[in-house]
């Protein structure tokens, strides 16, 4: 995924309100409040003074002009716009680099499914054969080469681990695909301490059926490309 138009660079004021962040931009030093498309804590990745990359936008329909993307911290490029995994994803899949998730005739996004929720993406082959594919954004990483998921409590994410399970009962496949939006990772754990409850709703998914894959991203202020399998140690 190639970014629609050169980022602008800046280093971080503030993220607040889970949703803003204050940014002092590098050219010319204005300071600007941007939209952070990230509801998680961003654990690690908030200290004033970061380097930050921005999507800048003249849609004149919206508010706020910038949109924070990427960052950099300890040396590592890191994603932050949850807006973008589930297309990275998909171009993962079509570019045959989560080479179990193959062979489908028809990707579709955001198909209605389970108790009233929608999954990420829909694959689907010959006959009524489905694959069903749930991608989280991951971004923590508190030992070095290790990404951990989740970065805070998340209901949403245990009930979304007991959907896919029963689309397994159902007698459909169901994946979870933890997209490491980082280029220094190497593996993906659990932070169990984080959100107990969504370590064992991920162990009762994965004893039911539910397949998990996880995949690195190269990152710069050109691209973001997910281009390689992380091991998966949960």
């Amino acid at each position: 995924m190639r970014f629609d138009v050169p980022l602008v660079t800046g280093r971080l004021i503030k993220r607040y309100k889970r949703f803003l962040a204050d940014v002092t931009l590098d050219d010319g030093g204005a300071e600007i409040t941007a939209h952070c498309a990230n509801s998680g804590s961003m654990m690690g990745l908030k200290d004033p003074g970061i380097k930050v990359w921005l999507t800048p936008n003249d849609d004149p329909k919206r508010k706020l002009k910038y949109s924070w993307e990427l960052l950099e911290i300890d040396g590592a490029m890191v994603g932050i716009n949850t807006s973008r995994p589930n297309g990275l994803v998909e171009e993962a899949i079509e570019a045959g680099r989560i080479p179990e998730l193959m062979g489908y005739e028809k990707l579709r996004r955001e198909v209605k499914y389970g108790k009233n929720s929608r999954i990420d993406l829909l694959l689907e082959g010959e006959g009524d054969t489905r694959t069903y594919v749930e991608v989280k954004n991951v971004t923590l990483a508190r030992e070095g080469g290790v990404a951990e998921f989740p970065d805070a409590v998340t209901a949403r994410g245990a009930k979304h681990l007991d959907e896919l399970a029963d689309m397994v009962r159902e007698g459909h496949r169901s994946a979870m695909v933890f997209l490491i939006q980082r280029d220094d990772c190497d593996a993906l754990v659990l932070a169990r301490d984080i959100d107990p409850k969504y370590g064992e709703a991920f162990d009762a998914a994965v004893k039911a059926g539910v397949e998990v894959y996880a995949i690195g991203c190269r990152l710069s202020a050109d691209e973001i490309i997910a281009d390689r399998a992380i091991e998966v140690r949960c």
